[in-house]
């Protein structure tokens, strides 16, 4: 029920409402404040402790902000959408879509409002654009976010079943957007790589199935320019022939990550666990389970 009415606030209210939020999760709950502060001293060494916290700081304030928001779409218009979020460059997706015609996979990362580019992408460019996305395990907000997903006319898929789909449906043309910056846990495949100074694991998911269909694949970056206004913008990442033996598609979407973080580093979502797994660790342990030749 609060979060229904959240989505009635006005602006100016929903705002006024973040800095409560803010203060509640920064200083009352602490929420997550060690998380956030180890993510941000391995992503950037070379700042002073100051630095760093005083990105932390922006960040809390810009993630009560971007929650809200997020909230607030469930009873925003197209035309709302059409006026806080610009499209800055459609014509690298009319490009790789060969002018709306074969299917493109986006992907993104957590910054900016990355729900809010669904919205702003399908109003302004009219295309069908399907979300993949990990379920949520709260039912409730899980159907609650699902509804704002699909309120314009996405389909949003999840991720265990999104393979079939895009393949079941591969003729027709359609957007699929990924958000993949978090970890897989370690059931799932994935991809040891460098991210921000540190060993991350990344889904292989993207360039799976841009190998399996032969899908262009188009990275799109949410810049913020004041509350409650963004611009996307494309960029080009990875077009078929794929070599199937390479990962080329998943370091190219990393170095496309990492620039994007660096240049608005508290837009970012640093308290995420994205560096909860231990490359080493998990090593060691694979060897330990091996059978003694």
């Amino acid at each position: 029920m609060i979060y229904r009415l959240i989505a009635f606030l006005p602006f100016p209210l929903l705002y006024v409402t973040a800095w409560l939020v803010y203060v509640l999760l920064y200083h009352v709950t602490r929420y997550r404040r060690k998380v956030v502060s180890e993510n941000l001293a391995g992503a950037f060494p070379e700042l002073s402790a100051a630095e760093r916290a005083d990105i932390g700081r922006r960040f809390y304030r810009r993630l009560a902000q971007v929650a809200l928001e997020i909230l607030k779409a469930r009873r925003m218009q197209r035309d709302e959408f059409l006026d806080r979020m610009k499209v800055l460059n459609p014509e690298v997706l009319r490009k790789a879509s060969e002018d709306h015609t074969r299917s493109v996979i986006v992907v993104t990362i957590h910054q900016g409002n990355w729900e809010w580019m669904l919205h702003g992408a399908v109003a302004e460019l009219g295309i069908p654009i399907d979300p993949v996305y990990k379920p949520l395990h709260n039912a409730q907000v899980d159907q609650l976010i699902y509804d704002i997903r699909s309120q314009f006319g996405s389909r949003p898929l999840a991720m265990d079943k999104a393979t079939r789909d895009i393949l079941g449906r591969r003729r027709e043309f359609r957007i699929f957007v990924m958000v993949a910056d978090q970890s897989p846990i370690r059931s799932e495949r994935g991809y040891w790589t460098t991210f921000m100074n540190q060993e991350a694991n990344f889904y292989l998911g993207t360039e799976t199935i841009a190998k399996m269909t032969g899908f262009p694949v188009v990275f799109a970056q949410c810049h913020r320019r004041s509350k409650g206004r963004y611009e996307i913008e494309f960029h080009e990442l990875a077009e078929r022939p794929y070599d199937k033996e390479s990962h080329l598609i998943t370091d190219r979407y990393v170095a496309l990550a990492e620039k994007a973080i660096r240049e608005d580093p508290e837009s970012w979502l640093w308290s995420n666990r994205r560096w909860k797994r231990d490359r080493a660790a998990e090593d060691a342990a694979e060897q330990a389970q091996e059978p003694s030749s």
